[in-house]
């Protein structure tokens, strides 16, 4: 590991102190493209409205089902993004992870822009997401391929430019998974020993996912008390399930706040509501498992931004913070999750 990032947070405009993180949303994407997640619907008309601009006479059928409007998957606009940031900024937050990974468009001077412009830390992932976004150059590397791909994301910059990640993931996972997400999460395993990072992971859509995964991770040698297990919220309903999960030492990321639709086409668990989300963490901080909680949005359609009618990223200080403290938790206890946990992820060992 290079004695330059022990220590210290990387973002895409450089190295920064642990404390200078904030208030820090931990899973969302600034720019993106989601379009292999894009449900086609089965009827013409259906079919017609999934290609129309994202407007508010439609707006009610893209909530319903978010994945089935094409043009509803893609953030591409930086003035958009910017203007969606300052917001953040405003209402007190502080920093922004953006686990966009290599297929659905990371776009390293994107990000460096938006960060220059809006005021705010924005911490870049690397690696792979699942296995339907991936280059077809993917099945022909090795495990130590992949690996050094991620240090030199990290070490030296990524997709030829000198902005650098500050983790390694989001790494996405299908269920099943597929034998080249398998690859990377060894690949990642190694990665993080070479370079003190986290792993941050988009687990499958099944409540034994996440379990496989840290087996998987544990095996190759991974810390996986350095492992963030994103979208808990959209895996498990069964706390005990979450609970078990905690046990094994990794960071449990509550990480769709704003997600307030029910029924999803992408799967076959109705996503919780955030009253439902703020109830498994208060479950989880009088269990005491505090120090392993993250949040995060998630924001990666057009729906969710405040231009679109959605809450945008400011939603988690404006909204999700003053309802956690109404729930029960305590100010230190929100500081813990929303400020000293992700600077604890953040930081390289």
């Amino acid at each position: 590991m290079s004695k330059t990032l022990s220590g210290k947070v990387q973002t895409v405009l450089g190295l920064i102190s642990p404390d200078e993180l904030g208030v820090t949303s931990m899973h969302e994407h600034l720019i993106i493209d989601f379009t292999v997640v894009f449900q086609k619907p089965d009827d013409l008309i259906g079919i017609s409205k999934s290609y129309q601009p994202v407007t508010m006479q439609n707006l009610g059928w893209v909530r319903y089902d978010p994945f089935r409007s094409f043009t509803n998957l893609s953030l591409k606009d930086e003035e958009t993004a910017i203007d969606e940031v300052k917001k953040f900024v405003a209402a007190g937050g502080q920093s922004i992870v953006d686990t966009t990974s290599v297929g659905i468009q990371r776009s390293p001077e994107s990000l460096a822009l938006i960060s220059r412009m809006s005021g705010a830390n924005i911490v870049m992932g690397s690696g792979y997401y699942i296995a339907a976004s991936h280059p077809a150059s993917v099945a022909q590397k090795t495990e130590n391929d992949i690996a050094d791909e991620i240090v030199s994301d990290i070490i030296d910059g990524a997709q030829n430019t000198e902005i650098k990640s500050g983790f390694i993931g989001e790494i996405g996972c299908s269920w099943p998974l597929n034998k080249n997400e398998k690859k990377i999460l060894r690949a990642s395993a190694i990665a993080q020993s070479k370079t003190g990072a986290s792993i941050v992971i988009h687990p499958g859509r099944d409540v034994q996912a996440p379990f496989e995964i840290i087996d998987i991770l544990g095996d190759a040698g991974a810390d996986i008390s350095r492992v963030v297990m994103g979208h808990i919220g959209r895996t498990y309903s069964d706390i005990e399930l979450v609970i078990e999960l905690a046990r094994l030492g990794c960071y449990l990321s509550y990480d769709q706040f704003g997600w307030e639709n029910s029924y999803f086409s992408y799967g076959s668990m109705d996503f919780p509501s955030d009253a439902m989300r703020i109830g498994y963490i208060k479950r989880l901080v009088d269990d005491g498992f505090v120090d392993q909680i993250v949040i995060g949005q998630d924001i990666a359609c057009k729906h969710l931004l405040q231009k679109y009618g959605g809450y945008g990223y400011a939603h988690l200080v404006d909204n999700v913070i003053p309802r956690l403290l109404s729930a029960g938790l305590t100010q230190d206890q929100v500081d813990i999750i929303t400020k000293m946990n992700p600077a604890n992820v953040l930081t390289f060992n």
